[in-house]
């Protein structure tokens, strides 16, 4: 993987849950810099909605997709903080 490629997770952890980031939610890698075994990922909100989060994802818990759809995130966002 690398700079600007577009991800997706595939699992689903508490430390990402945190962050407002779930298995299924599309970003895309926004740093050259693979650090610990990690990837700095965007996370975007469909429309002119601020970001759910731009944190580090390990990269065996991506892979990598050809687009992203905003809509995906928003509708997994929605599911978790309707509440």
């Amino acid at each position: 993987m690398k700079e600007m490629d577009i991800v997706e997770v595939i699992v689903e952890k508490s430390i990402y849950a945190k962050e407002g980031i779930h298995k299924g939610m599309q970003g895309w890698i926004c740093d050259n810099r693979f650090v610990n075994g990690t990837w700095l990922v965007n996370f975007p909100r469909y429309g002119e909605k601020d970001d759910i989060a731009e944190i580090s994802i390990s990269e065996s818990d991506l892979i990598q997709i050809q687009k992203m759809d905003a809509k995906i995130n928003e509708a997994i966002y929605e599911k978790f903080n309707s509440k």
